[in-house]
C-alpha cells in the first residue's frame, strides 16, 4: 500500500483564514534519525480541515471548492545502475529507467484516485547519477523545443527517435488526467558552427518536464546552477520558465541547487505573477543550517508562495525530505531510516497568504515584544574592533558578556556567543554584520546553545556570499561542537532574533527536535533591522536562523 501524506503536519495560530487541507486515513509515523528505529503505525480514521471530502478508504477534492487544488510529491528511492561509470547500450539503459517509470505510474494512479491535480517527481529519480558525460548518453531522450513544436509523446509515439522516457511520462498524464512534472536527461545537437557547441556535437541538459493533463509536453526547464553535474552542460542561456494551469494559475519551476541563487529563482518570482513553485530536487541534507525540509520552508516564506517539492530518497547519502509547503503551513516527509518511497498529497490554497509583519502587527504587542522595539530603540550603543564588540553599559539593559569564541559550521568560520542562562540578551558581530538574541527559557537543560554569526563568502560545495545570523544547539558541552549536525533537542525558547542585513533576501530557518519545522510568529523589518520572533515551540530547539543571500556578491 502505498503510504499517503507526510510524517508530520504543521499548523499555526497567526489566522483563522481557511485553508484547504486533506488528511487521508492511513499513514505511517516513522522515528527520525538520532531517535528509536521503531515503527509507530496510526490508524486515525479520516480527518479534515476546510471542505477537504474523505472518505474511509481516500480523500478526494470537494468539486466545489473553488480556491483550492488537489497537489501531490513523490520521495523516490530510485533504482540505480549499480556502476555509472561503466558504457552501456539504449536498450540496457531503458530497462533500468522503467523500473523507476513503473514506479512512478504505480503513484500517478494512487494519486489520481485522490483527485490530484499536479504530481511532482524528484531531480533524477529516473536514470540516477553520479555519471560521466559518456556513460551517461544511453540514458538521454531528444525533445524538441516545447516552444517551437506542440508534440503529444503519448499520441505521437513516432514522432521523434529516442523518446521512450517522455513517451511513457505523457501517457502517465493522460491516463491520471493530471499534469505532471519529472526530471531526466536531454541531449540537444548542435553544430560546430555554435560557439558553444561541446566537442562531442551535442548538449546534455538536466531538464525538468511539464505535462498537462491530456498528456502534452507543455514546457521544459534546463538546469541552470549545477551541483558537480559532470554529465551535464549549463544552458547558455538561464531558462524562466513559467506554465499555466486550468486549477491554479501560473506555476514557476526550477531544480536543486537553483534555489540558492538569483537565476533563474528570483528573478522568476519578481518578473512574474507565480504563486507556486514545482521543485525536483536531489537534495543532501546539511545540518544545522540547509536541510532540504529547511530550505524548502524557508523559501516558501521569504517569497510568500506554495513549494511542491519533491527529493530523491536515498539515506544513506544523506537524501531525503520532500514537502508541499506554504507560507503558512507545511506537509512534508523526512526519514532517514525507511528506505521506500513516499507520495504526499493534500490541498493547497490558490492564493497563500504570507506570516504577519510588523506593519500589520498592532494590537497584538507583548512584554517581550516591547522589550525588543526598546532595545532597537535605545539600545547601548557598540562599537566592533576587529577581535569583539565594546558596548557602552545601560544600568536598564545590561549585556551578558558571556566568552566568543569561534567554530566551524557549514565549513564556515562562525563567531559565537554562549547562551547560557534562562535569560539574556546576546550580541555578536562579524563584517558588517551585527546579530542579536533577546531570549527567556522556562527551564535550563543540559545543552549547550550558541548563538553565530557569519558574513562573508562561503566556498566550499558552491561559491556565494551569505549573512547569517543562527542560533543553534551545539553538538556537545564543548565550544567546538557548535555547528555540528543535531536532529534532536530538549531546549525550549521565547526569543527574538533579528540582525542589521545588507540584503533584502533573508531566508528564516527554523528546526526543532526530530526534525520538525516550526513557522516564526512574526518576521520583518524594524529599524533597519530584520527580525524573527517564537514563543511557544512544540519541542526543543535545534536551529533557528536567518539565512541572508547577497546574491551581487556572488
Amino acid at each position: 500500500m502505498a503510504v499517503i501524506l507526510n510524517m508530520k503536519t504543521q499548523f499555526t495560530s497567526l489566522t483563522q483564514r481557511t485553508w484547504c487541507i486533506v488528511y487521508c486515513s492511513l499513514f505511517m509515523v516513522r522515528i527520525m534519525s538520532g531517535a528509536s528505529s521503531k515503527l509507530a503505525l496510526f490508524l486515525f480514521g479520516c480527518f479534515s480541515l476546510a471542505l477537504g471530502v474523505c472518505t474511509e478508504e481516500h480523500c478526494v477534492a470537494d468539486p466545489h471548492k473553488a480556491d483550492c487544488y488537489v497537489a501531490a510529491v513523490y520521495e523516490h528511492q530510485a533504482v540505480l545502475s549499480p556502476n555509472p561509470l561503466a558504457l552501456t547500450s539504449r536498450k540496457q539503459a531503458l530497462e533500468l529507467m522503467n523500473q523507476n517509470l513503473d514506479i512512478y505510474e504505480q503513484q500517478v494512479m494512487t494519486a489520481a484516485q485522490k483527485g490530484v491535480q499536479i504530481i511532482v517527481f524528484p531531480e533524477d529519480g529516473i536514470h540516477g547519477f553520479n555519471f560521466t558525460r559518456t556513460s551517461i548518453y544511453p540514458f538521454l531522450d531528444f525533445m524538441p523545443s516545447p516552444q517551437l513544436v506542440r508534440w503529444n509523446p503519448c499520441l505521437e509515439p513516432h514522432r521523434f527517435n529516442d523518446t521512450e522516457v517522455l513517451q511513457r511520462l505523457s501517457c502517465m498524464a493522460l491516463k491520471g488526467k493530471m499534469f505532471l512534472v519529472a526530471n531526466l536527461g536531454i541531449k540537444q545537437p548542435c553544430l560546430s558552427s555554435d560557439p558553444g557547441c561541446p566537442s562531442d556535437g551535442r548538449y546534455q541538459f538536466n531538464t525538468n518536464v511539464v505535462f498537462s493533463s491530456n498528456g502534452t509536453l507543455v514546457d521544459r526547464y534546463r538546469k541552470h546552477n549545477l551541483y558537480f553535474e559532470a554529465a551535464f552542460d549549463t544552458p547558455l542561456k538561464v531558462d524562466y520558465i513559467t506554465f499555466d494551469t486550468p486549477f491554479a494559475g501560473k506555476f514557476g519551476i526550477f531544480t536543486c541547487f537553483d534555489i540558492l541563487f538569483f537565476d533563474p529563482a528570483v528573478r522568476l518570482l519578481r518578473a512574474s505573477a507565480v504563486k507556486h513553485v514545482v521543485y525536483p530536487t536531489a537534495w543532501m541534507n546539511q545540518l544545522p543550517l540547509l536541510a532540504a525540509i529547511e530550505i524548502q520552508k524557508a523559501f516558501a516564506i521569504a517569497f510568500g508562495v506554495n513549494v511542491l517539492a519533491a527529493n530523491i530518497h536515498h539515506p544513506s547519502l544523506g537524501m531525503t525530505g520532500s514537502g508541499i509547503h506554504t507560507p503558512l503551513k507545511s506537509f512534508w516527509y523526512h526519514d532517514m531510516e525507511d528506505p521506500k518511497g513516499h507520495l504526499i498529497i493534500a490541498q493547497v490554497d490558490k492564493s497563500p497568504q504570507g506570516l504577519v509583519g510588523t506593519e500589520n502587527a498592532a494590537g497584538k504587542m507583548d512584554p517581550t515584544h516591547s522589550k525588543f522595539l526598546k532595545i532597537l530603540s535605545s539600545s547601548p550603543h557598540c562599537e566592533k574592533d576587529a577581535q569583539e564588540v565594546h558596548c557602552d553599559e545601560d544600568a536598564e539593559w545590561n549585556m551578558n558578556t558571556p566568552p566568543m569564541f569561534h567554530s566551524e559550521m557549514m565549513y564556515d568560520n562562525f563567531t559565537l556567543v554562549p547562551a547560557w542562562g534562562k535569560k539574556g540578551y546576546l550580541q555578536v558581530c562579524s563584517n558588517s554584520l551585527c546579530c542579536h538574541l533577546l531570549y527567556k527559557r522556562p527551564t535550563l537543560s543540559k545543552e549547550l546553545y550558541a548563538l553565530g554569526v557569519f558574513d562573508g563568502l562561503h566556498t566550499v560545495h558552491g561559491t556565494y556570499y551569505i549573512q547569517v545570523c543562527a542560533l543553534v544547539k551545539c553538538g556537545g558541552l564543548g565550544f567546538h561542537t557548535c555547528g555540528q549536525e543535531i536532529t534532536e533537542a530538549s531546549g525550549i525558547f521565547e526569543f527574538h532574533l533579528w540582525g542589521n542585513f545588507s540584503t533584502s533576501y533573508i531566508f528564516p530557518l527554523f528546526l526543532t527536535s526530530g526534525m520538525t519545522l516550526e513557522i516564526p510568529d512574526q518576521l520583518g523589518w524594524e529599524n533597519d533591522h530584520y527580525f524573527m520572533r517564537k514563543s511557544g515551540l512544540s519541542s526543543g530547539l535545534v536551529t533557528a536562523a536567518l539565512y541572508g543571500r547577497l546574491y551581487e556578491r556572488n
